[in-house]
């Protein structure tokens, strides 16, 4: 079989154009985009909308009808291989005859990796992988940082004056940024399995942490990070859909509205290794949003756990009464300093986004 590597990272293309569709509707499962091609002519497209509905291959396939037998189908994840609340795509691939599979990413999934792809051969059906994969992987970041890290991938979110200030002495902060900036953070709050926050947060503002705009239909799971379980019954984050998580120190009293859990703590400050493990393991998560004060901010940054950073500044001076942009302790030297890579750099609004990778000194 000759195989063009133009058309195969062309289809691909268009395969991942699909699975962003799904971007944030799909937890906990990744997004997935399938394209079944016929010569130059593409007979069925799909992709995963949300969780428990049909998978990206079995829409394209539906959608091709007998026209996939014999096509090639381009999927940007390994076919699924096992029954969960669908049944497995690879076993559908086969069933339809396809002539050949082109996937992007092998699935981190135990119960799939690799074997989808041995199930294809084992069947006659060409395998390509490794088309476009950088790409598939960068749209399911979380969704493999929790098979193969056990954590999910963090992402923290700061705001501040263009002197690096959050509020004034006296706590106003509303609003430093436009409402452009906060648009966008309603979107990263959307494509995220939790949104967590502390409880010096909710006491000061009692944030709601939802999603609002135009075409948001999923919420995230809201996390408070509460080590003496003080958050209010009547807190706004709590809400009235149960999507709220305490997570407290051991021993303390977690009883209220929502549901809550205990994780191991030290010197009065949840661990929060102990955090992202739990949330990974028992929540599914696969994309964290922090969104917080300084002092958590600083023990976010500390930790090494915050993969990328979003920080938002406003084109004001606040001077020096107010209030600092993270709590971290003072540096004899500049080479201990956390340095910002890869940094990109976005006016949103009157305010520029600046979306960079947190790296520890040495």
């Amino acid at each position: 079989m000759t195989v063009d590597s133009a058309a195969d990272e062309r289809w691909m293309a268009r395969a991942l154009e699909l699975a962003r569709r799904g971007i944030n509707t799909t937890h906990p499962n990744p997004r997935v985009g399938c394209v079944l091609v016929q010569g130059d002519t593409a007979v069925g497209e799909g992709w995963h909308e949300r969780a428990g509905g049909p998978h990206a291959e079995r829409m394209a396939l539906d959608a091709a009808g007998a026209h996939a037998k014999g096509a090639t189908a381009y999927v940007t994840l390994e076919p699924c291989g096992h029954t969960g609340q669908t049944p497995p795509c690879v076993d559908a691939l086969i069933a339809a005859q396809v002539q050949r599979v082109v996937f992007a990413a092998a699935d981190a999934d135990p119960r799939t990796a690799g074997q989808s792809a041995a199930k294809l051969k084992a069947a006659g059906i060409a395998v390509t992988q490794g088309v476009l994969t950088d790409e598939a992987r960068a749209l399911n970041r979380g969704f493999f940082s929790r098979f193969e890290r056990g954590r999910p991938w963090v992402t923290l979110k700061l705001a501040a004056s263009l002197d690096g200030r959050t509020a004034m002495a006296s706590g106003e902060s509303q609003w430093i940024t436009g409402a452009e900036a906060r648009a966008d953070v309603h979107r990263w709050r959307a494509g995220s399995s939790a949104v967590l926050t502390g409880i010096g947060t909710v006491l000061a503002d009692d944030p709601k942490l939802t999603a609002r705009g135009e075409g948001i239909t999923r919420q995230p799971l809201r996390v408070v990070l509460d080590s003496a379980a003080r958050t209010p019954p009547q807190a706004l984050v709590r809400g009235d859909d149960g999507q709220c998580l305490i997570v407290h120190a051991p021993g303390a009293d977690g009883a209220g509205a929502g549901h809550s859990v205990a994780v191991a703590s030290k010197a009065g400050s949840l661990d929060l290794h102990a955090v992202s493990k739990l949330l990974a393991e028992q929540y599914a998560c696969n994309d964290l949003f922090v969104e917080c004060g300084a002092k958590l901010a600083g023990a976010w940054l500390q930790s090494g756990l915050v993969d990328t950073l979003v920080l938002y500044l406003a084109p004001k001076l606040l001077g020096d009464a107010g209030r600092g942009l993270v709590a971290l302790p003072g540096l004899d030297q500049l080479a201990d300093a956390i340095n910002l890579e890869g940094a990109a750099i976005k006016q949103i609004g009157p305010d520029w986004r600046i979306i960079a990778r947190p790296v520890l000194a040495a």
